[in-house]
């Protein structure tokens, strides 16, 4: 069972991708892709941070300790090691059992494996930002200037990499508007899905 979640900021991946792992009785796979490319190109971690797709764009309820959400990092030429790496470990991960992993494109990279479940959460920009004050106890401002740059950062990292849109529809099985409904039944909805998808009757 592999289920991908692609997610905006605000959206409430970093929530719902663990729940739905939990739920699936799978793996959850997000900040270690970084950690183990840094490990295989043998570079600092912060180095394999600077070039990752989600270094900027974590829901701080779940992993506060990450840096200032507002910086952006658009990809170039050099990155093209560090996204290279990240499709080889997205694959081996996929291959190792059932796993959900959040971000790094891996519905892209995963687009064609059989019976994977893709999944994209989104919603209004304004209810996205008031979904993150909620959910990371931040003021306006601040969620406002980290929307700005994490959906570039986003955008930019899977348009330079892939020629692609990760808000294009067709890249998944069921497209979610996560700031209209609980977390809780999105997480419930991804389950039923990803279970039908596999086949599974657990």
């Amino acid at each position: 069972m592999v289920v991908t979640i692609s997610a905006s900021y605000g959206a409430g991946g970093s929530w719902i991708g663990p729940q739905v792992a939990e739920r699936l009785g799978a793996q959850f796979v997000d900040r270690a892709i970084p950690v183990q490319v840094a490990e295989r190109l043998g570079v600092p971690q912060d180095h394999a941070d600077a070039h990752d797709e989600a270094a900027h764009s974590r829901l701080a309820f779940l992993l506060s300790r990450l840096p200032n959400t507002a910086g952006v990092v658009v990809p170039n030429a050099t990155d093209e090691s560090f996204c290279r790496e990240t499709e080889s470990l997205l694959r081996e991960v996929a291959d190792a059992g059932d796993v959900v992993i959040l971000g790094r494109a891996a519905a892209i990279v995963l687009g064609e494996r059989p019976q994977a479940l893709h999944v994209r959460l989104d919603g209004p920009v304004e209810a996205r930002i008031a979904q993150a004050m909620r959910v990371e106890d931040i003021d306006e401002e601040e969620a406002r200037a980290r929307q700005r740059g994490s959906d570039r950062a986003r955008m930019a990292y899977v348009k330079h990499f892939y020629d692609a849109d990760p808000r294009d529809p067709r890249h998944y099985e069921l497209v979610i508007d996560s700031t209209a409904l609980p977390l809780e039944t999105v997480v419930d909805l991804i389950v039923a899905a990803a279970r039908a998808r596999s086949g599974s009757r657990s």
